[in-house]
């Protein structure tokens, strides 16, 4: 087969690079793209932008860095955390292979994002968020253009330097709404390619940017994949002490990767529902409940007269139709479809019976608290598993799981499927995903991720959101433990590469050149490096989900080899990194189909090397 040098280069618009190269590959040149060949081939589509150009769109300052944001590749990996998850929580020396499936991911989520793009692109079914409302006061990401990696390794206390202050956007910024556009954009380009061609994006939002959230989703998902904007009454009771209105909801917006595609769950139908059927004329199919006959629409065979059985005749009246032509309204009357009222004489209408009915009801976009709950709500839900000394550190932004789980009767109808939250907060999107999993004993997976963020006041127990959200689903795993689901989960958290960062050598000397070269090629890792964070790098460069099943091969008795798995990937991978490889494990050692063996590079002589790549594909670190 091959040999292949391992490294972490994966950039998120790869696959489109790809995809342009099938459809136009005489626009590349020295693996280039000739911008002057692809506007010839695009034709009238293309626009030069000059300063007499308008046309409509969202514009702010800071618009082409926040653009640059999305496309520059990350810097960082994730790396687990033993002993802080819960329920089969893996450990260096388990075999992985009864892990819980759940993910909780502590760091900064625009690094993340970009982390997670070659292994969940198009996995994920439904992604939920409630960022930041920008009121002024909220917690703001402020973005790093150069280093986005170092500056959130300098805040939570990673590196030597001094971490700074996280900030609040201030109205009286001349930028305000621009802070905030810039800190959305690329977190929202970069969700776009994770979710799956039928995926859904749920975004909370206020009266502060919901206009701008809108513009903004439009452009980045495509007008015509824009489904509706929800309204949700938050509150139970109006606020006397507001200036000039009472803010009682706030919206969910609905964007789909592909509208065409797509399509809500249907709700569970209400008691209410139900109630509205009866069977006064004791018909052997069960309750029903009758609809109009006429409609507004014209319809060339529905204009006719009907006698009923009193001898009554009707028509449908100026301006409306029989829905039904004569010879079909005929049928339904004989199969007793057709209500003329208790007396005989009243205008026909016909039934509809229960039994034929949906299943479910289709979501409507006015959500009350009474379906759904309500802030107050949230806050007692909180605390249910979460306990404050200071109360002042109880979230006002919290979500009730009710809403939540409503987004996932509408959002995820298949139960295996992947929920994605990356403003994690207090993790009501993660209790959600498990309740409903426990109520319909289904197999629905959660990442979320959550920037540890400090408390407004330090407690002893939980001293940042991040660790609010862990408490909050360890406290609520723990009293499901005896369920059927999948109920626990696997922390990691944001680190640097176990890969050494290259470094540009700027000086005269060649001779210095080539030696920092060949130091970097011989050992490519940071000192310090572990097997198993190295582990989980390797799984993301080359595509694997975190919940892939990483099980030991005992039949190796020299080194420790490890077979990496997941239900996304066709092939495995075996992974031993060991410094030293033994030949009987090079000779014991079978690949089958596209199975890669990945090593470290001088664990095995090149000799070596030339025998395993004959087996299949190996690469090396």
């Amino acid at each position: 087969m091959s040999h292949e040098k391992l490294r972490p280069q994966f950039l998120f618009d790869e696959e489109k690079i790809k995809q342009l190269k099938q459809i136009a590959p005489e626009c590349f040149g020295d693996g280039k793209i000739n911008f002057e060949t692809l506007k010839q081939n695009l034709g009238e589509w293309t626009q030069d932008e000059d300063g007499e150009t308008e046309h409509f769109g969202l514009f702010w300052p800071g618009k082409k860095d926040a653009r640059r944001m999305a496309a520059i590749p990350p810097e960082g990996t994730l790396v687990p955390v033993y002993g802080e998850g819960l329920k089969a929580d893996g450990t260096p020396d388990s075999d992985g292979e009864n892990d819980s499936k759940n993910i909780f991911i502590e760091g900064e989520n625009l690094e993340v994002l970009k982390i997670l793009q070659k292994s969940y692109a198009g996995k994920i079914k439904m992604i939920y968020i409630d960022p930041p409302y920008n009121t002024g006061n909220d917690f703001i990401y402020d973005d790093d253009f150069t280093e986005p990696l170092q500056e959130y390794l300098r805040r939570t206390g990673q590196v030597d330097e001094e971490g700074k202050a996280l900030t609040t956007n201030k109205r009286a910024d001349g930028r305000f709404h621009s802070k905030w556009l810039s800190m959305m954009y690329p977190r929202l380009r970069l969700a776009r390619n994770l979710l799956h061609d039928d995926g859904v994006l749920f975004v909370s939002i206020d009266e502060n940017e919901i206009h701008n959230l809108k513009t903004l989703l439009i452009e980045v998902f495509g007008d015509e994949n824009f489904i509706t904007s929800i309204i949700w009454q938050k509150v139970y009771a109006p606020k006397n002490t507001a200036r000039h209105f009472s803010e009682d909801h706030d919206y969910i917006v609905v964007i789909a990767k592909n509208a065409e595609s797509w399509m809500p769950g249907l709700l569970p139908r209400t008691v209410e529902q139900d109630a509205l059927y009866k069977n006064p004329d004791n018909d052997p199919r069960g309750p029903w409940m009758s609809d109009n006959l006429t409609a507004r629409n014209y319809y060339g065979d529905g204009q006719y007269e009907i006698t009923g059985p009193t001898g009554n005749t009707f028509t449908p009246g100026k301006g409306r139709y029989w829905r039904q032509s004569y010879e079909n309204f005929k049928k339904l009357d004989e199969d007793n479809r057709v209500w003329w009222g208790k007396e005989g004489n009243n205008m026909p209408r016909m039934k509809r019976f229960l039994s034929e009915v949906s299943d479910g009801r289709v979501p409507q976009t006015l959500w009350t608290y009474k379906d759904v709950g309500h802030t107050q709500e949230a806050k007692k839900e909180l605390l249910k598993y979460v306990t404050f000394e200071n109360t002042e550190n109880v979230l006002n932004s919290v979500k009730p799981t009710r809403l939540i789980d409503r987004l996932i009767q509408i959002g995820s109808k298949n139960e295996s499927d992947i929920i994605l939250d990356f403003f994690g907060g207090s993790c009501p999107t993660a209790q959600s995903v498990l309740k409903r999993n426990i109520i319909e004993n289904s197999n629905r997976k959660f990442i979320v991720v959550q920037f540890p963020e400090k408390l407004p006041i330090e407690e002893k127990e939980v001293k940042t959101i991040s660790d609010l959200g862990q408490s909050r689903i360890r406290k609520y795993s723990s009293e499901n433990l005896n369920a059927d689901a999948d109920v626990g989960f696997k922390k990691l958290k944001l680190s640097s590469s176990n890969y050494k960062k290259w470094s540009n050598y700027s000086g005269p000397s060649v001779t210095a050149l080539e030696e920092n070269l060949d130091l970097f090629n011989q050992e490519p890792l940071r000192k310090g490096w572990t097997k198993e964070a190295l582990l989980t790098e390797i799984i993301l460069i080359e595509g694997f989900v975190l919940s892939s099943t990483i099980k030991k091969q005992e039949q190796y008795t020299k080194n420790e080899v490890k077979k990496v798995s997941d239900e996304y990937c066709q092939h495995t991978l075996l992974v031993c990194l060991d410094k030293k490889i033994a030949p009987e494990t090079i000779e014991s050692l079978e690949l089958s189909g596209n199975d890669i063996f990945i090593c470290l590079d001088n664990a095995i002589s090149n000799v070596d090397k030339l025998r395993l790549s004959d087996k299949g594909l190996i690469k090396t670190i």
